[in-house]
């Protein structure tokens, strides 16, 4: 091979070089029909119309789309968090529950969350620039950790009111109320959250699917006070400060869950899954091409996954039929996977073996 180490590059001047080489190297019956399946029980939808670009190219970039998405799914959690919010903060002035209020802090900060989140959806949608040639997709990820800092900060002042109305008990009033607001807490935050956690793994936002975790952890919030008010009403005044321990304890647990999900992204880590299945993909795309898989390597930046994958050819093929095997398996893997940013492809020759 003339070039041993050519590190290739999704430019559409070699288009017509890779696309007539792909024939001479026998990447064999990946004309095969546009609905087949394969060992795994996946089906492969090729679409040759777009075998003449790269994916970025088209009416409308991927980044953006997929960001439009996210931005939908953030404004729409807001706004429904924020009725359920008002509706609750009105019974809380009137009952003056621990338990409610600490709902109430949890509501208002899972909208406040939406904030950051917005702020990284717009800054994904930005062009990439020579400082930040990546882009800004890491600002989901730190997105998410300001989500984790204020679920962190709700259990701290969940906890430390709950003891204190331990010590020091107050009276509730208009327990059938603060039932009512409960009950509404309850179905707004699971509405919330069974939508951002469908939105988020849709468009493979970590951040999105932390605070979708978040709701759901306030939905439970909401019944620990239906709870509380039924104890209050059975003679129990304690119930209304224990329900706000339990609540305390939820947040914790959930903050455990995410920091898992987010400082695995910040610290370039990919779930094997996710690793497998572009594993799976490179294999699928190389085919019977003279090619071998050496290395596959992922990260995520935000909602975007960036692979790196090696292969080692024949010695005796030449440049620009590695760069074909290297533009045909590009194309299939952006099909593939929509969430795929970007993927470098490096093709070797293959090491002689050593003869005795």
């Amino acid at each position: 091979m003339a070039n041993p180490a050519s590190h290739l590059s999704g430019s559409d001047a070699l288009d017509g070089v890779m696309e007539g080489a792909i024939a001479s190297v026998t990447l064999a019956d990946h004309a095969h029909s546009h609905g087949q399946h394969h060992h795994d029980g996946h089906s492969h939808k090729h679409s040759h119309k777009h075998s003449h670009h790269s994916h970025t190219h088209g009416a409308v970039d991927p980044e953006i789309a997929v960001s439009e998405r996210g931005l939908w799914a953030v404004k729409w959690s807001f706004v429904g968090l924020m009725i359920t919010a008002i509706a609750q903060a009105v019974v809380f002035a009137l009952s003056g529950s621990v338990a409610l209020m600490a709902d109430l802090i949890h509501n208002v900060g899972d909208a406040m969350t939406s904030v950051p989140l917005g702020v990284a959806f717009v800054l994904a949608r930005a062009k990439p620039s020579p400082r930040f040639a990546y882009g800004y997709g890491r600002a989901e990820d730190l997105a998410g950790v300001a989500i984790v800092a204020v679920i962190f900060l709700s259990a701290l002042i969940t906890g430390y009111e709950s003891i204190e109305r331990l010590r020091h008990p107050q009276p509730l009033d208009h327990l059938g109320a603060l039932a009512t607001a409960a009950v509404i807490g309850f179905v707004g935050n699971e509405v919330v959250a069974l939508f951002r956690l469908r939105v988020g793994r849709e468009i493979n936002s970590a951040a999105l699917v932390a605070d979708g975790l978040h709701a759901r952890a306030d939905g439970l919030v909401s019944l620990a006070v239906l709870v509380s008010a039924l104890g209050v009403g059975l003679g129990y005044p304690w119930a209304d400060p224990v329900m706000g321990l339990v609540i305390t304890l939820v947040l914790l647990r959930v903050v455990w869950q995410s920091t898992q999900t987010v400082f695995t992204r910040l610290l370039d880590g990919v779930e094997p899954e996710v690793l497998d299945r572009l594993r799976h993909e490179v294999e699928h795309g190389v085919g019977q091409a003279a090619a071998t898989v050496t290395e596959v390597k992922g990260r995520w930046l935000g909602h975007r996954l960036y692979g790196e994958v090696s292969l080692a050819v024949e010695p005796r093929l030449s440049v620009a039929a590695g760069e074909a095997i290297a533009s045909h398996l590009r194309i299939h893997l952006h099909q593939q996977l929509p969430y795929l940013a970007e993927v470098t492809i490096q093709v070797q020759p293959q090491s002689p073996i050593a003869l005795d």
